[in-house]
């Protein structure tokens, strides 16, 4: 198996943010995005790389851009270490697969949520309430689709969880033009790439994206439509009324619940055969979508 790599240092380059998964530089008035094999859960990094990983969320990412760009404008700019700036060219290899150039945009600080199916946080508050982003719904079950997409958006944290907002809490952080556009525009980008992923055998459950301004201009950022991001099931095995057979990481997640691990507490090491199958659920996401 390939040799995962735990993160990217480039000498010289400005460090312009770390995340969980992700080094970002800057790179004039660009920034450069490496995706590293790191993997999270339930906001811990896990101490267990994932090879291929980055590769993975890189090239889906690229591919999604060029493929909706159409829809909305995105920052992506090149993945192709041969056009990154002079300064790069010692990194190149080190680079090759798992980078992207992108255009520098100042963050919003909501997440746009679509959901098409009910899963995760969605099917708690269900559980709980009857009720999924204010909406009443009867009788559904785990895994359901929803008569016509939901837009839940949620504040973003630097740590700890994410805090799902009401509609109109949002349009008192963004304003009502701003709301209304990312609400379209989200569900546009869900629906159009659902349908991709269908005719591929693979059903996009839900997924999030985040978006910047650039130029005055709203912008499509980060990453869209991976593993990380989104919840991606086996649609030849696809049953309402549990869990799904998938290709993102909530294998990892499963895997870490059955051990009974309290999320309070440094997490486990994954073993061996839980890191092979989440690789090769991850490159089959990749071959399948993007071909």
């Amino acid at each position: 198996m390939t040799e995962p790599v735990a993160g990217v240092k480039l000498t010289g380059v400005p460090l312009f943010k770390k995340g969980k998964v992700r080094e970002v530089y800057e790179v004039g008035d660009k920034l450069l995005i490496v995706a590293s094999d790191r993997i999270s859960a339930f906001d811990w990094v896990l101490p267990t790389l994932i090879p291929r990983k980055g590769e993975v969320l890189t090239r889906l990412s690229a591919f999604w851009f060029r493929l909706t760009r159409d829809i909305f404008p995105n920052h992506f700019l090149t993945d192709d270490v041969a056009e990154y700036p002079a300064d790069l060219k010692p990194y190149r290899a080190l680079l090759a697969g798992r980078s992207m150039l992108v255009k520098k945009t100042e963050p919003l600080s909501v997440e746009c949520v679509v959901r098409g199916y009910i899963s995760g946080s969605a099917w708690v508050e269900y559980q709980k309430t009857g009720m999924v982003a204010g909406l009443k719904f009867a009788g559904l079950k785990q895994g359901d689709k929803f008569p016509e997409p939901l837009f839940t958006p949620a504040t973003k944290a630097e740590t700890g969880h994410d805090e799902n907002i009401s509609f109109e809490r949002m349009t008192g952080i963004l304003g009502r033009e701003k709301a209304e556009t990312l609400r379209q525009k989200s569900i546009e980008l869900y629906n159009f790439c659902h349908d991709h992923a269908w005719n591929r055998g693979i059903i996009i459950a839900d997924t999030k994206f985040e978006f910047g301004i650039h130029g005055g201009g709203l912008m499509l950022i980060d990453e869209i439509f991976t593993p990380d991001s989104s919840r991606f099931w086996e649609q030849k095995l696809y049953q309402p009324g549990g869990e799904q057979a998938s290709y993102d990481k909530q294998f990892v997640r499963n895997y870490l619940l059955s051990v009974k691990w309290d999320r309070n507490s440094p997490p486990p090491e994954l073993p061996p055969d839980i890191v092979e199958k989440t690789v090769a659920r991850y490159l089959e996401a990749l071959n399948r979508l993007s071909g």
